[in-house]
């Protein structure tokens, strides 16, 4: 895929446009948007995402078009679970509802920062290396195996919350006891003190930090492209502060995202693996083609969630009906 210089400049431009409208204009003052709102946002992204997905093609092709809808699902998906993430982060540190779009707007634009470091790093590393896949396949199945057994077991809502990044910032700065609104730090009788929104700022992106680790090297699985990576993970990141609201609920519903998730994820590590073979050309050794099709990935991706979100739904509905009448729970 030939991409000139000024393709990405003018790329970069028109969708750094989009998020400073978003981000800034839109969101700088600090509201819980209505179902309306959110809905119309998330349609609006999801179809310039489609539609950008159909300039590929006209451009470049099906191949490079089927690669960024894949990159694109598998990133959407994977931050829809984050969300479950942002959820227990604005429980555990109690922050009103009218300034939770303020925190997803940071904690939005992190994610875009960090994963913009990583891609480059890893299109570096690909370049370079063609052993990375291997390294890149084993970690995805790695995490494959933790997501499904983490979803096995209890976990502990404050581990989302706390960790080395968030004790450190609570013993160094003295911090107010309440929100003072968007502000992160204030001057109280000639101190300087942090306000729980800095805390929820951390929080979050030093989560942010730990999905890149995730997210770069699935897509990466999908595509080696760097710019259908950067374009997919862009287009994956918008609307995600919508969503928060818009489907708040619905997420304690899809009871299975993380089991269909772990099969992705897992299904893209072995990809990765068998893509390594053939670029050392083991393949040809053995006389079979172990390069895994990109409509086998989108098909793979697209029943994986189709599946996991009716279970999900199917589930939850026949758990609602099994309740006891007024248990209220």
């Amino acid at each position: 895929m030939d991409v000139t210089a000024e393709v990405w400049l003018i790329t970069i431009a028109i969708l750094a446009a989009v998020f400073v409208v978003d981000l800034v204009v839109i969101g700088r003052r600090p509201h819980e948007p209505s179902m309306r709102e959110c809905g119309i946002a998330i349609a609006a992204y999801s179809g310039l995402a489609v539609l950008f997905g159909l300039g590929v093609w006209y451009t470049s092709g099906p191949r490079y078009a089927g690669e960024f809808f894949a990159g694109w699902l598998t990133e959407y998906s994977l931050s829809v679970d984050n969300l479950f993430i942002f959820v227990i982060i604005m429980a555990n540190l109690r922050v009103p509802r009218k300034l939770q779009q303020f925190a997803l707007m940071f904690g939005i634009v992190l994610a875009l920062v960090f994963r913009g470091i990583f891609i480059a790093l890893g299109a570096a590393a690909i370049e370079r290396f063609s052993w990375v896949f291997f390294l890149f396949g084993a970690f995805l199945i790695y995490t494959a195996v933790k997501l499904y057994l983490d979803y096995r077991s209890e976990v502990d809502e404050n581990d989302a919350t706390e960790n080395a990044v968030m004790t450190w910032v609570r013993r160094r700065f003295p911090s107010t006891d309440d929100f003072r609104g968007t502000r992160l730090v204030v001057v109280e009788d000639g101190r300087r003190l942090i306000t729980p929104m800095l805390l929820v700022v951390v929080a979050l992106g030093t989560t942010d930090l730990l999905f890149a680790l995730d997210s770069i090297p699935a897509i990466y699985g999908l595509t080696q492209e760097p710019y259908l990576v950067f374009t997919a993970n862009v287009f994956a990141l918008m609307g995600l502060r919508q969503l928060y609201f818009l489907i708040g609920g619905l997420l304690q519903r899809l009871v299975y995202l993380s089991v269909g998730l772990s099969v992705i994820l897992a299904f893209i590590g072995v990809k990765l693996v068998l893509h390594a073979l053939h670029e050392y050309g083991l393949d040809a050794a053995i006389g079979l083609e172990l390069d895994v099709p990109i409509w086998l990935s989108l098909t793979v991706i697209i029943g994986t969630l189709a599946v996991t979100t009716v279970a999900s739904l199917l589930k939850s509905r026949r758990d609602e009906g099994s309740r006891p009448a007024g248990s209220g729970e």
